[in-house]
């Protein structure tokens, strides 16, 4: 067996060249002595074979797998742990008994440790003269090899340390990085929590106000209940006395039959006049059946002056002659215009002015804005009169009351307000509509308000109980406006659903149906003399309607922007309507010429005539009021 020694690695010099080849003299140039090719001496020693010395043991073979049971890995696990005890059992016992070689190492000597540094710098130069000077002092004896001296541990120590130290610096560079990375993360992580936080806060509120307004629903609702039941009775016992009539309609239609046999039996062998018993029993049943008419006609009067006395305050609504009285004043006092030029322009709001309101005494405008308030204002001067406070939204809606010293406006908060200005405060506030309300309409006679709400109905409220009359539903889609025709009892109402209808206020049922549109239908007006209706879309198309036919005779194209409102001028020869291209279009219906008005730098929601046509007033997303003559 072969073994391998640890010797000093040090250089060869010209007695160890010669002492190595003694039979091959070799003579060294010592001005060519970096060029010595250096060696690391090995030597191989041969072990002494002495069996007696170690003492084997044999490791006993055992069956670590049973191939009745199946491996897991708790059994893996502990048959590991058994094979590395008994290993280091084996060890033990070997050790203790068989002697074993030790290994010596010779620290590094002082001139190898230069050489070797001298080397590793790339300074041949120094080297060379280094070893030059070397081989002249030891071959002088003034330097003995064996007694130079070592490098000290503390050297090696200092480079294994300079070396850990570098690695160390390596891997907090690394965990810098990584520090940083995981910074960067974090960071990101923590704005997205933010993010989900905020949208967290976002569905809860939703969340709250979905559940305040089923609450609002629920308790709606329940205001229902009792009228409901009053129907439900009233019903079944209509269908009750329906079925009762009809049984004796049929009885009757029996003995009529009967009857007209016999007669007609009797006239062939009688020889009597005109009063024989087939007469007489016609007669009288003839008197049975108008006694009957007349009792339901009793008993729905009866019901009807029940339902009027459940709430004494209730205002009657006006005999409907279907004439207005003031309409030749207007006519010939009206002031008749081919154009308008802008007269006065006023800064009003610090929101868009969605609609306005003239005073039928007054030379006063009064606006509504998205900044929840109303404003009064002189015509047209331009100077601020009022202004009123108190909606909780953008307010939609305003009229004035047929004497002047009212005033109603309506909101997104679902509300509308009655406002008096002698008392300078509102009145009273109505609440029964559920979504937000559109717009407001005196009636002539002052004792009633017509609304058109988001939630698809007509309501019409009494001033003088302050309740809600009749809740006229039959519109798919929102109502966008409602109008009460003067001096009759007829409501007018436009809606997305594309429609238009005439409702009788009395009975709150749709007499007729405007179809023709096919856009959501933004605004619906009557003229002076209430025999026309013009009404507007979202995509500019205004139409002029029939009354008494129900069908469209024109229709205008102002598109494509949205046309938002339409008036009639007193006369009804002028129609103007308000664009969402800033313009104003005035149309004449006679010549059928149209001029648009500019001035508006935003979109125009409202136009509106004064009652005698001297002048015209026109609001927009500009938060300007806009006067013309």
């Amino acid at each position: 067996m072969a073994t391998m020694t640890a010797t000093n690695v040090r250089d060869v010099g010209p007695k160890d060249i010669q002492t190595f080849n003694n039979n091959a003299p070799t003579r060294i140039d010592l001005g060519n002595i970096a060029d010595v090719p250096y060696y690391v001496e090995k030597r191989y020693v041969r072990a002494v074979d002495n069996g007696d010395e170690f003492q084997y043991e044999e490791v006993p073979v055992e069956e670590f797998y049973d191939d009745d049971k199946e491996d897991t890995l708790d059994a893996l696990i502990r048959n590991v742990k058994d094979q590395q005890r008994e290993s280091q059992v084996v060890t033990t016992s070997a050790s203790a008994t068989v002697p074993r070689g030790s290994l010596t190492t010779q620290p590094e000597a002082v001139d190898d440790f230069v050489r070797n540094f001298l080397v590793r710098m790339g300074m041949k130069k120094t080297m060379q003269q280094f070893q030059i000077e070397w081989h002249n002092l030891s071959s002088a004896g003034r330097i003995k090899t064996n007694e130079c001296g070592y490098l000290p541990d503390v050297v090696k120590h200092n480079e294994e340390l300079s070396e850990k130290m570098r690695l160390l610096e390596s891997e907090v560079d690394r965990y810098r990085k990584s520090a940083e990375k995981a910074r960067e993360e974090f960071v990101k992580m923590k704005k997205e929590r933010d993010y989900h936080r905020q949208h967290h806060n976002r569905i809860a509120q939703e969340k709250n106000n979905l559940v305040t307004f089923v609450k609002r629903l629920k308790s709606h609702l329940s205001t229902f209940e009792p009228q409901l039941d009053e129907l439900k009775s009233k019903y079944d016992g209509a269908m009750r006395e329906k079925m009762v009539y009809k049984l004796e309609k049929e009885k009757l239609q029996n003995e009529l039959n009967a009857l007209k046999l016999g007669s007609s039996t009797t006239l062939q062998n009688s020889t009597e006049g005109e009063s024989g018993p087939t007469q007489i029993k016609l007669r009288e049943l003839r008197l049975k059946e108008d006694k009957k008419k007349q009792a339901m006609i009793n008993e729905q009067r009866r019901l009807t002056d029940s339902t009027h006395e459940s709430n004494p305050h209730d205002s009657d609504f006006p005999i409907d002659t279907g004439n207005n009285p003031y309409l030749n004043r207007f006519a010939e006092d009206a002031f008749h215009r081919s154009t308008l030029t802008l007269a006065k322009e006023i800064e009003a709001h610090d929101g868009p002015i969605s609609c306005a309101a003239i005073h039928p005494r007054k030379h006063v405008a009064v606006t509504v804005s998205d900044d929840r308030s109303w404003k009064m204002w002189a015509i047209p001067e331009g100077d601020m009169i009022m202004k009123g406070e108190g909606h909780s939204d953008w307010v939609s809606g305003i009229d004035f009351h047929p004497s002047g010293n009212k005033m109603a406006t309506c909101s997104g908060d679902t509300t509308i307000k009655i406002w008096d200005f002698s008392q300078k405060k509102c009145v009273h506030t109505f609440t029964n509509h559920l979504l937000p309300v559109w717009s407001v309409n005196f009636h002539s006679c002052g004792d009633f308000i017509a609304s058109a709400s988001q939630d698809k109905t007509v309501r019409l409220w009494d001033l003088n109980s302050l309740r809600c009359r009749t809740v006229m539903r039959g519109h798919q889609d929102s109502v966008h406006s409602a109008e009460l025709l003067m001096f009759s009892n007829i409501i007018l109402s436009s809606s997305v659903d594309k429609t238009l209808m005439l409702w009788d206020a009395r009975t709150g049922l749709a007499e007729h149906t405007f179809a023709g549109h096919v856009n959501p239908c933004n605004q619906a007006t009557f003229n002076l003399r209430g025999d026309t209706v013009a009404s507007c879309d979202s995509k500019g198309i205004v139409k002029l309607w029939d009354v008494r036919t129900v069908k469209s005779i024109v229709t205008l194209d102002f598109g494509p922007y949205s046309a938002n409102s339409v008036s009639f001028h007193p006369t009804g020869q002028l129609l103007t309507a308000a664009s969402s291209d800033r313009t104003i279009k005035l149309y004449n219906i006679a010549s059928e010429q149209l001029i648009p008005l500019s001035s508006h730098h935003d979109e125009v929601q409202y136009v509106k005539f004064d009652l005698k046509g001297q002048y015209m007033i026109s609001t927009g997303r500009d938060r300007t009021l806009r006067v013309w003559s």
